[in-house]
This record gives C-alpha cells, structure tokens and sequence, in this order.
C-alpha cells in the first residue's frame, strides 16, 4: 500500500489525515509508472472512496454515547441521513489535479524525492511514502 498525506506550507497541521491506497496495477508486473499515472491513480481511488462516504452517509445510523462525544469533540454530530448526491466525474478530477500540478499549485515527494515532471518515472514501493504539498501564492506576483 502506498501511504499518502497532504500539507499546505505555513500550516503546523496537515490538510488530512495521513491514508493508504494500492499500488496501480502495474507495479506487480514491474512496470514502470509516470507520475502522470500516479496522480491519475490517487485521484480515481479517492474518488472512489468519496462515492462510498457519500452513499454511506444517506443511511440514517444509531449512535453510540462514544460516536455521539467523538463527535461533540470534533464539533459535529452526525447520524447519516444526508440528502447530498454531488456527482463527481472521475476523468475530469484527474484533468484538474494535473493542471493543478502543472500550474504549480503542489509539489509531489516521492519517499523523500521531488518529482517535477509528469511523464518522470516514479520508483515505487511496498512502502512507499506520497506526500503532495499545496503552495500558497503570493499577491502581488
């Protein structure tokens, strides 16, 4: 599994928590792959998992004292039920994060590397660590 996280320059606090997702398909045949398809694959799994989360908060859940002051910590307390269907087209996600990365709005670590080219090929791991860093811009160019 490919451990990912996400931190924004100037924040102590990363944007998420840290999450894992497969390796793409090739990787056990040993095929190499860009970080093009990288990207690619990070941004269809989420999309994925955000389809779940989505269908799994329609459901209306009986909460436990625990979940119930869990959530009182966070400053939410939800039992499900919501009515939200946002629609999110997995071909366009990977469109955006590219461009996003091409216009510099991120860099991508690598097990401690840089990698600055999309069609670079990116040695992965069993272990390996992504970490995409969101830049923050400054006015006045």
């Amino acid at each position: 599994m490919l451990t990912v996280s996400a931190q924004a320059i100037g924040r102590k606090k990363p944007i998420c928590d840290d999450f894992t997702v497969p390796p793409p398909a090739g990787v056990a045949t040993g095929n190499p792959v860009t970080l093009r398809e990288l990207l690619g694959h990070v941004v269809r799994v989420e999309v994925e998992a955000f389809k779940t989360r989505q269908a799994e908060s329609r459901l209306v859940k009986v909460l436990t004292a625990k979940q119930i002051d869990e959530g009182l910590a966070g400053g939410k307390v939800s039992a499900g039920g919501s009515p939200l269907d946002q629609k999110v087209d997995a071909d366009q996600a990977v469109a955006t994060a590219l461009e996003a990365f091409a216009d510099g709005m991120f860099l991508v670590i690598v097990d401690g590397n840089e990698v600055k080219e999309l069609d670079a090929v990116v040695p992965l791991t069993a272990n390996t660590k992504l970490m995409f860093v969101r830049l923050t811009l400054l006015a006045g160019g």
